[in-house]
């Protein structure tokens, strides 16, 4: 083969080659995600609705099935799911997986959007979107004190919600458990009917007055002013004095009728440190970003946050998604390590040669990492899915390589011939034969990645990533065995003719021998 010739002429240029691949897969590996499984897109689509004061069955006849109505019509929808709730309606769309999830999310809409109109009045406009498995927190950070829970809000909000939410890769930080400030207003009814007043005359008091309106601009010389009329309501005593509506031409205000207080809104979570109140915050990251550096970057501007909080406030960490993901992709490097060991170790067990094992053991690590380029391209990640299939093919990459190796070895030691010339005229003489098996072994795993249903999209990865990694231990074996043979492998005649007849291969040998003089006279 011209190719196995020239890097044996040219051995610098097929080292620089095989670095570029090393190289490239070292940048790419830096820059691939860390996760858990594989980020898998389904065509889910989620419709919620909220009607506020509604009870559960108005939103089941008149919010729920407007809506199950409308998507029904949909093609390609493989399930319909919807539950509901005192002013909540919750409608999950299932498609078949081989829908395009943008394409259905925007069905959906369009649908969603027609029946608007048939929504009872008062009703939110309903909130479309994608379903989305990264969608989960990634991190808890619970923040307690001595002060009270009120207070605790306002710095979890202020001081560590609003900054969270600048960092790079941060999705967004839900404040759980606390309890926020609110105007709360008690009417009395007998009071007010006796005024001749309506709620509905307070409601629309309540929205017209306390409003802040743009009042156009001022131009002073160069610069231009904007202005803004101050028409927000903040203190209690203000909303005491809002009028309401004329009685005999005297004023009613809102403290006529109502008891106006500073309190809180209705608390509808809980969070707890050590059984004792808190505020807890739930980090999201954003979709395709990378899970542990996202916490690493939240980790590290906690602890400066620490710094600026008052001594009475504690923060502490207490789910934490990048310790398992760590562990996990920790353990799978571990094993990937080890079966790399193993493997070399068992190569030196039959060759009985060490510069032949380190130069086919060179295949493993050349083939791995630059299969690294290849799953950044594709979009991959590192997840335990991934790694696995490099633990698998890290036992299938050396084959190539031993295979040659052997040849090249057996030309040497047998036939007598120079590291160079045996180099090549064994390499081009099982040419096809190797190619033929490691055509073979992709032709094995490729079609995981094909399978269809959720465990195809799961396993997509998974056997791409095999195939990459054995086609790449094919190009090593041709381009850096036979250079590395040619230039560093040693065997002398004399003393290595009887190779095969000393060691555990000649055990094995021996063996294998009888057992099958054994066959043949007892078949």
């Amino acid at each position: 083969m011209r190719l196995v010739e020239l890097c044996i002429r040219r051995p610098v240029a097929a080292t620089m080659g095989i670095a570029f691949l090393v190289v490239l897969g070292l940048f790419s590996y830096r820059h691939l995600s860390v996760d858990l499984f594989p980020n898998i897109d389904f065509p889910i689509v989620v419709v919620n609705t909220t009607l506020k004061g509604a009870s559960v069955e108005e939103m089941e006849s008149s919010v729920t099935k407007v809506i199950e109505e409308a998507v029904n019509t949909i093609e390609g929808i493989e399930e319909l799911r919807s539950t509901t709730k005192e002013g909540l309606s919750h409608v999950v769309v299932i498609f078949h997986l081989e829908r395009n999830r943008e394409a259905a999310v925007q069905d959906v809409r369009d649908k969603v959007a027609a029946i608007t109109s048939r929504l009872p009045a008062g009703t939110d406009p309903p909130v479309v979107m994608k379903f989305d498995v990264e969608a989960s927190p990634i991190l808890s950070i619970a923040v307690a004190g001595q002060r009270s829970l009120r207070e605790m809000t306002e710095l979890a909000r202020k001081l560590i919600k609003e900054d969270l939410e600048t960092l790079p890769g941060v999705g967004s930080v839900t404040l759980v458990g606390g309890l926020e400030r609110a105007i709360n207003i008690d009417v009395d009814t007998q009071r007010l009917a006796a005024y001749g007043l309506s709620i509905h005359q307070v409601r629309t008091a309540l929205r017209a007055q306390n409003v802040e309106l743009p009042s156009g601009h001022v131009d002073q010389g160069s610069k231009e002013l904007t202005l803004r009329t101050m028409g927000r309501v903040e203190r209690v005593d203000d909303f005491r004095q809002l009028i309401i509506g004329t009685v005999q031409g005297r004023p009613i205000t809102l403290g006529d009728v109502a008891t106006v207080t500073d309190g809180f809104v209705e608390p509808r979570s809980l969070a707890r440190l050590d059984g004792n109140p808190a505020v807890s915050l739930l980090v999201r990251k954003q979709n395709g970003q990378n899970t542990v550096d996202v916490i690493h970057r939240v980790k590290q501007r906690l602890a400066e946050l620490r710094a600026v909080l008052p001594a009475d406030v504690q923060t502490q960490i207490v789910r934490d998604h990048s310790r398992f993901i760590e562990k996990s992709i920790e353990e799978v490097q571990f094993h990937l390590v080890l079966a790399a060991i193993l493997v070399s170790l068992t190569v030196l067990l039959f060759i009985a040669n060490l510069r032949a094992t380190l130069i086919a053991a060179v295949a493993i690590p050349t083939s791995i990492i630059a299969t690294f380029t290849l799953m950044r391209w594709l979009g991959f990640t590192i997840n335990n899915i991934t790694m696995l299939g490099l633990v698998l093919a890290t036992g299938i990459v050396i084959d190539d390589a031993v295979v040659v190796l052997e040849n090249i070895f057996r030309y040497a030691e047998e036939k007598g011939l120079p590291p160079r010339q045996a180099a090549a005229a064994a390499t081009k003489e099982i040419s096809l034969a190797v190619m033929a098996t490691t055509l073979s072994l992709v032709v094995i795993f490729l079609p995981v990645a094909f399978m269809e249903g959720r465990v195809g999209r799961f396993f997509n990865s998974y056997g791409i990533t095999v195939a990459c990694a054995i086609l790449v231990s094919l190009l090593v074996s041709f381009t850096l065995t036979p250079m590395l043979c040619a230039r560093f492998l040693k065997v002398s005649p004399s003393r290595h003719a009887h190779s095969r007849q000393r060691g555990f291969y000649a055990t094995i040998d021996r063996a294998y021998g009888a057992l099958l003089r054994w066959s043949l006279a007892h078949r």
